[in-house]
C-alpha cells in the first residue's frame, strides 16, 4: 500500500483520515535492530493513518548506524529516521530555534496531557532532521537532551548524545550525567582524559581519575580543589570519604541532599550510603531497573518510569511477574492482583478473567498505568465472553489500546451495554472511529469539546495552519500540545483547536487516541 509523506499531508486534510488496522509498531522496529534487550523502552501510544508515512511508536534504543543529517556535532541528530517516524527531515528547518527552545520549555512546565501525546513529543524530540533556522549547533540539541532525561529517557537520551563526534563542554556534562545513571561512565572518563578541556568541574575529573585507577592523581586534585575552596562542602566530604576509605569507616553518614546530582548520587553508593531513588527526580528511577536494589525498589522504579512513557509495557509486565509476592499491601497487592488475572488470561478461563479484571482494573487505575495494562490486555480480552462489568472494562481497555479502532466496531455492532446507564461507551466508539458523535453524554468528561473536533472540518488555527509548509511543523506540533493541555485544564475550545490541528496536520491517529485517553482517563479518574 502507496504511504504518503507526512509533508504532502500536513497540507490540511480535507476530511477524516482512516486510522489504520495493524499498524506498524517502531518497538518492535527498534527491538530488532538491537541484539540485546534495550535498557529503556518507551511506549509511545500512536498510530498511524492508512494514507501516512507511520509515525514511531517507541524510543527504545537502536543498535543502528544512523548519520547525522549535518555536521555530526549538528543539533538535528537523531535516533529515529524519517522513514519510521514519517516526519519529514524539514521538521524544524524553518523555525527560529529560540522559538521552539521557547516552545518546548513552555510545554515543559505542564507536560503533556496524555500518553499519546508523550509519546508525540518523545517521537519530536528522538527524530532525525535539519537544526531549525539560526541554531548555534548546541542549545537545541541541549534541550532535547534536558526534556528527555526529566521525562525519565536516560538511555535514548544518551544514545543521542552519542551520534555527536565533537562534544563541547556542555554536552559532555549532560552526556556524563546520563552516562553515570547508566553505569557507562567509564568511556566518557576516556574521554576527558584524552581532552581535558571538556571539563573544568573538580569533581568529574578526581572520579575519572581513579577510574583509570590513578589515586595520586585524583587525591592531589581534591587536596589542590579544597585548599583553594573550589569545593562545595558535600562534594568535598563526599570526594574524601571515597577516597579515603579509612576515614569514612570513622565518621557518621552523611546527611542526603533533597536533589544530588548524579554524580553525587554515584559517590553516596560507593561510600555504602545508597540513597533510595523514590524521592529523587525521575531519571534516577532508571538506576533501580536492574534490580540490585531489590524487587520491591525495582517495581516502584518501573511503575514510575511506565507513567512517564519511559518503559515498554512488556518490560513492566516481566518486572510484575518476575516473582511472587511475599507481602501484602500497597503495590503488593497489586502485583498479586494483576498476576492472578494474567494467569486467569493464560488459562483462558472467561469466569476467572471477569473475576480477576475487576479487581486488578481499579488498582492500575491507582498507579496510573491504566494505559500500559490496556495496551498488554486489551487483545486477549477481546476474545473471550465476560460478564457485564467486566465487559465495560475490557471495552474501556480496548479504547485505550492500539486496537481501539476494531474495538469500537465491536463495540458498535454488538450489545456490551453501557458505562454507568448510558451512552458513553457510543459515544467514545464514535470518536474511536473518526465520526461525528450522535450525543454528547453528560458523564464523559469533556465531551463537547472532543465532539465539536470531529463535528467540524480538520482545520487549524490560523495561528498553526501555516507553519507546516513553511517548515515549522515541528513547532506547530508543539503549539499544538501545548494547546492540549491547556483544553485539557478545563479549556474546551483549546481542546478543540488542538485535536483539529492534529487532524489537519495528518495525524488522526493522534487525536483520536489523545482524546479517548483524556476522556477515560479523566472518567475513571486516573489522569495523573
Amino acid at each position: 500500500m502507496p504511504i504518503k509523506p507526512l509533508a504532502l499531508i500536513c497540507a490540511l486534510a480535507a476530511g477524516p483520515v482512516a486510522a489504520q488496522d495493524a499498524p506498524l509498531s517502531a518497538i518492535d522496529w527498534l527491538a530488532t535492530q538491537r541484539s540485546a534487550p534495550p535498557v529503556i523502552d518507551v511506549v509511545p501510544h500512536m498510530l498511524p493513518d492508512a494514507n501516512q508515512t507511520p509515525v514511531v511508536q517507541s524510543a527504545a534504543v537502536p543498535d543502528v548506524d544512523v548519520q547525522a543529517l549535518d555536521a555530526p556535532t549538528s543539533g538535528g541528530v537523531g535516533l529515529l529516521p524519517t522513514a519510521v517516524t514519517g516526519l519529514p527531515a524539514t521538521l524544524w528547518q524553518g523555525s527560529h530555534q529560540a522559538d521552539v527552545i521557547a516552545a518546548i520549555e513552555a510545554l515543559d512546565a505542564r507536560k503533556p496531557s496524555v500518553p499519546a501525546l508523550d509519546s508525540l513529543l518523545h517521537t519530536l524530540l528522538l527524530a532525525e532532521a535539519e537544526m531549525p533556522f539560526g541554531a548555534d549547533d548546541t542549545a537545541f540539541l541541549q534541550t532535547r537532551l534536558r526534556v528527555l532525561y526529566d521525562h525519565g529517557l536516560v538511555a535514548p537520551a544518551e544514545a543521542l548524545v552519542e551520534r555527536v563526534s565533537d562534544l563541547t563542554p556542555d554536552l559532555f556534562e549532560q552526556a556524563f550525567d546520563l552516562a553515570l545513571l547508566t553505569g557507562s561512565d567509564a568511556a566518557l572518563c576516556r574521554t576527558l582524559d584524552a581532552t581535558p578541556a571538556l571539563s573544568t568541574d573538580l569533581a568529574t575529573r578526581i572520579w575519572c581519575a581513579t577510574r583509570s585507577g590513578d589515586y595520586p592523581r585524583a587525591m592531589t586534585i581534591y587536596q589542590t580543589g579544597n585548599a583553594l575552596g573550589q569545593l562545595s562542602e558535600l562534594d568535598s566530604e563526599l570526594l574524601l570519604r571515597f577516597l579515603d576509605p579509612e576515614y569514612a569507616e570513622d565518621t557518621s553518614p552523611l546527611r542526603a541532599p533533597v536533589r544530588p546530582t548524579p554524580l553525587q548520587f554515584r559517590l553516596f553508593e560507593t561510600i555504602g550510603e545508597t540513597l533510595p531513588t523514590t524521592r529523587l527526580p525521575r531519571p534516577f528511577a532508571v538506576v533501580d531497573l536492574s534490580g540490585d536494589s531489590g524487587w520491591r525498589a525495582q517495581l516502584r522504579a518501573a511503575e514510575r518510569l511506565a507513567r512517564a512513557g519511559a518503559l515498554d509495557g512488556n518490560q513492566l509486565l516481566g518486572i510484575y511477574s518476575a516473582q511472587k509476592p511475599a507481602a501484602s499491601g500497597g503495590i503488593w497487592d497489586r502485583v498479586d492482583a494483576l498476576q492472578r488475572f494474567d494467569r486467569a488470561l493464560i488459562n483462558n478461563d472467561p469466569d476467572a478473567v471477569s473475576e480477576t479484571l475487576v479487581k486488578v482494573w481499579p488498582r492500575m487505575r491507582s498507579a496510573g498505568l491504566l494505559v500500559p495494562f490496556s495496551s498488554l490486555f486489551a487483545p486477549d480480552l477481546r476474545r473471550l465472553s465476560l460478564n457485564n462489568r467486566a465487559t465495560r472494562i475490557a471495552g474501556l481497555a480496548g479504547l485505550l489500546s492500539e486496537d481501539y479502532e476494531a474495538v469500537a466496531h465491536s463495540l458498535s455492532d454488538g450489545d456490551t451495554g453501557t458505562y454507568n446507564g448510558n451512552d458513553a461507551l457510543d459515544f467514545l466508539s464514535d470518536i474511536a472511529l473518526g465520526k461525528s458523535p450522535d450525543t454528547v453524554p453528560s458523564d464523559v468528561p469533556h465531551a463537547a469539546a472532543l465532539a465539536a473536533a470531529w463535528s467540524q472540518a480538520p482545520e487549524a488555527t490560523r495561528e498553526l495552519a501555516d507553519l507546516p509548509g513553511d517548515d515549522r511543523l515541528g513547532e506547530a506540533l508543539l503549539i499544538a500540545i501545548g494547546q492540549f493541555a491547556s483544553g485539557a485544564a478545563g479549556n474546551d475550545l483549546s481542546l478543540t483547536e488542538a485535536l483539529r490541528a492534529f487532524r489537519a496536520f495528518g495525524l488522526e491517529a493522534v487525536a483520536r487516541r489523545a482524546a479517548l485517553q483524556l476522556a477515560i482517563l479523566d472518567m475513571e479518574g486516573a489522569r495523573r
